[in-house]
């Protein structure tokens, strides 16, 4: 079976993330949770709240490729000071990137349907407390919202 990754299965992933309650929706190309490599399209509108995190399993690298819109990557260090941003998509300082295990980062739309191609190793496995980052509000947190608009002024410079 062949996927077309077209216009069409990007406005569906973006409407489904638009009336998402997070804002955001994922479209699984893997065929299951446990499978080793996961494909999927990342559909983000502009507030939504990534927090935070970082991949310390060696096999959690993750490669972003930004389809439509513009994504804003922020690297942190261990104590949550910014040490790069990069504007990625059209229009951007790139196109995709890679991110290492063990890089704290985050992703934000710097606009509404924005949708990346997210390639990294499966099995699917929740996110543990020391891959949270301590210094950032958790997504449902007060303050989570002022958070992020903080993240999206880094761009507006």
């Amino acid at each position: 079976m062949i996927t077309v990754i077209d216009d069409k299965l990007l406005d569906e992933v973006c409407a489904e993330a638009a009336a998402s309650p997070r804002r955001r929706k994922n479209r699984n190309f893997h065929p299951r949770d446990d499978h080793p490599g996961h494909r999927l399209l990342n559909a983000l509108m502009a507030d939504t709240y990534i927090p935070p995190h970082r991949h310390l399993d060696p096999n959690k690298d993750e490669t972003y490729v930004v389809l439509r819109g513009l994504l804003g990557l922020v690297e942190f260090d261990d104590a949550g000071a910014v040490t790069r941003i990069l504007k990625v998509g059209a229009g951007g300082t790139a196109i995709g990137v890679d991110v290492a295990h063990g890089t704290w980062h985050t992703a934000v739309a710097l606009e509404d349907s924005t949708v990346f191609l997210e390639a990294k190793a499966g099995p699917y496995l929740p996110l543990t407390a020391e891959e949270m980052a301590p210094w950032a509000p958790a997504e449902s947190a007060t303050g989570a919202a002022a958070y992020l608009e903080g993240l999206k002024g880094l761009f507006a410079r």
